[in-house]
C-alpha cells in the first residue's frame, strides 16, 4: 500500500464573502487549492475513512410476483417467509405487533411514520410477537411518549422479529390491492441471491396451514384483569351478576378478556384443542370462540368442537371464532383478495341501521349464501358488502367478523359485549 497525493480545487467568488448583499459583480474569481494525503489500497481505494453517518440499504423484500424491494433493516436480521398484508391503522403498532392473528404474515403499515411513541409495558395484546415481520416507510429516529420504555427497533430485536424501512409502502399497497395478498421473503443475508429468495416465496403457501396450534395457550388458566379505570370508556349500567365464561384461545387478545371481565365475567381460558365435553362439565354460562390466525378450513378439530357446543350454551364468536361458527353451522368460508386489516372499516348493523367504525384483521370471510335457513346476517362491511356478523337465536349464537374490543381502533362496537351478557342472562332466565 502506498501513499498518494490527491488535490482538491475549490472555486468561489470572493465578492460574496467580502461585500454586503447584494454583491457587486466582479470578473475575478479566486481559487483555493487544498492538498492532502490519504493512504490508498493497492486497487486505488482510499482507506481509513470514517463510516457513513447514514444507514444504507441492507435488506430485501422479494415478492412472489418477481418484484424486489430494497430497504434498510431494523430489529432482527436473517431470512423469513410470510404473507404480505397491509394495515391502514394510524396508531397502535404495538398492539398490531402482538396480535396473534398476524402469525405467518408480514404487516405493512400504510401510515408512513412509525415508532415515534416507542413501546411500553401495557399495550401488548399477547405474550409475544407472532407476526413474521414489519414493513414501514419511515422509522422514527426518536421517541416521545410518557409511557415509552424502549425503542421499536430494540423491542423487535429482543423478540427476534425482522423489520424494514425506507421502502415504498404506497407502491406495495397498490400492488397488493390490485393482485391480492402476496407471499414474500424478507432477508438481510447478502449471501442469498434474488433468485433463491424468489424461489422461497413461490414454494411456500399460507393456505391450509394450522397456525392456531402455534399461538394458543398450553393449558387452561383463569383471567381476572379488567380494563383499567383510566382506559375504561363504557362502565355505566353493568350488571353485578357474575357470568362464567369459557374462552377458547385460538389466538385471543388480552383486551377481549379485559372487556369480558369488566362486564362481570369470570373467565377460564382453554387451549384450542380443549374437548367440548370438558367445557360442558364446567357448566359455563357462555362460551367465547376467539380471534386467531390463518385458514379456518385448516383446523377441522376446532370446527368439531364448536359443533359439539352449539345449542347447549350461548356462544359468541369473534373473527376466527365467527368463521368457525359459520362452518359449524354448515356454511362455507373463502379467502379474500387482500383481507381487512385496520382500524377504520365501516360496518352496518342491519338490525338497527347503526354504522360502526370497526377494527378488523382477517383474510377469510363467511359466504352468507351457504348458510342454512334461520341464520341471520346481522352486520355487513360497507367497503365490500361481506358478511361481518351472524346470529342464530334458536341456538343462542352471535358472532362478529371484526374486533369489538378494538385495541387499537375505535370503540363503537363495545356494545357487543353487553349483548353477549344479555344473551347469557336471557338463557339463564329461560332455564
Amino acid at each position: 500500500m502506498g501513499i498518494y497525493a490527491m488535490d482538491f480545487a475549490l472555486k468561489f467568488n470572493h465578492s460574496i464573502f467580502s461585500t454586503p448583499y447584494p454583491p457587486k459583480p466582479s470578473p475575478k474569481c479566486r481559487f483555493l487549492t487544498a492538498r492532502c494525503s490519504l493512504p490508498l489500497s493497492s486497487d486505488g481505494a482510499a482507506t481509513g475513512l470514517a463510516e457513513r453517518p447514514w444507514k444504507v440499504a441492507d435488506a430485501r423484500l422479494v415478492l412472489e410476483d418477481g418484484s424486489i424491494w430494497r430497504a434498510k433493516s431494523f430489529g432482527a436480521s436473517g431470512t423469513r417467509v410470510g404473507e404480505v398484508v397491509f394495515n391502514t391503522s394510524l396508531t397502535g403498532y404495538q398492539e398490531i405487533l402482538t396480535d396473534p392473528s398476524y402469525a405467518g404474515q408480514f404487516v405493512l403499515m400504510t401510515n408512513p411514520h412509525i415508532g415515534n411513541t416507542g413501546v411500553n409495558f401495557d399495550d401488548d395484546e399477547s405474550r409475544q410477537c407472532f407476526l413474521a415481520g414489519l414493513v414501514i416507510r419511515s422509522l422514527s429516529i426518536t421517541t416521545s411518549n410518557w409511557r415509552c420504555v424502549e425503542t421499536l427497533g430494540d423491542y423487535l430485536a429482543e423478540r427476534n422479529v425482522m423489520g424494514i424501512y425506507d421502502v415504498d409502502t404506497r407502491a406495495i399497497t397498490r400492488r397488493l390491492r390490485q393482485d391480492g395478498s402476496l407471499i414474500g421473503v424478507l432477508s438481510t443475508e447478502q449471501s442469498r441471491s434474488d433468485d433463491e429468495l424468489l424461489e422461497m416465496s413461490r414454494s411456500w403457501d399460507i393456505v391450509g396451514i394450522d397456525l392456531i396450534s402455534g399461538v394458543t395457550c398450553n393449558a387452561p388458566y383463569q383471567w381476572v384483569d379488567e380494563t383499567k379505570s383510566e382506559w375504561d370508556f363504557n362502565s355505566d349500567g353493568r350488571d353485578r351478576d357474575t357470568y362464567r365464561v369459557i374462552a377458547y384461545d385460538f389466538g385471543i387478545k388480552h383486551n377481549i378478556l379485559r372487556r369480558l371481565a369488566s362486564y362481570g365475567c369470570k373467565i377460564t381460558v382453554v387451549p384450542s384443542t380443549w374437548p367440548a365435553a370438558e367445557t360442558l362439565k364446567l357448566k359455563p354460562d357462555g362460551v367465547l370462540f376467539s380471534n386467531g390466525p390463518g385458514d379456518p378450513s385448516a383446523v377441522p378439530y376446532a370446527v368439531e368442537t364448536v359443533k359439539e357446543i352449539l345449542g347447549k350454551v350461548p356462544v359468541f364468536g369473534i373473527c376466527m371464532g365467527h368463521q368457525l361458527l359459520g362452518q359449524a353451522l354448515g356454511g362455507k368460508t373463502f379467502k379474500m383478495k387482500f383481507g381487512h386489516h385496520g382500524g377504520n372499516h365501516p360496518v352496518r348493523n342491519l338490525r338497527n341501521g347503526r354504522v360502526e367504525i370497526s377494527a378488523q384483521n382477517h383474510n377469510y370471510a363467511v359466504d352468507p349464501a351457504s348458510l342454512p335457513e334461520g341464520v341471520e346476517v346481522t352486520h355487513v362491511n360497507l367497503n365490500d358488502g361481506s358478511c361481518a356478523g351472524l346470529a342464530y337465536p334458536a341456538l343462542s349464537i352471535m358472532s362478529l367478523q371484526y374486533h369489538p374490543e378494538a385495541s387499537p381502533g375505535p370503540h363503537d362496537s363495545d356494545c357487543a359485549f353487553r349483548e353477549f351478557i344479555e344473551l347469557m342472562e336471557s338463557t339463564k332466565q329461560a332455564a
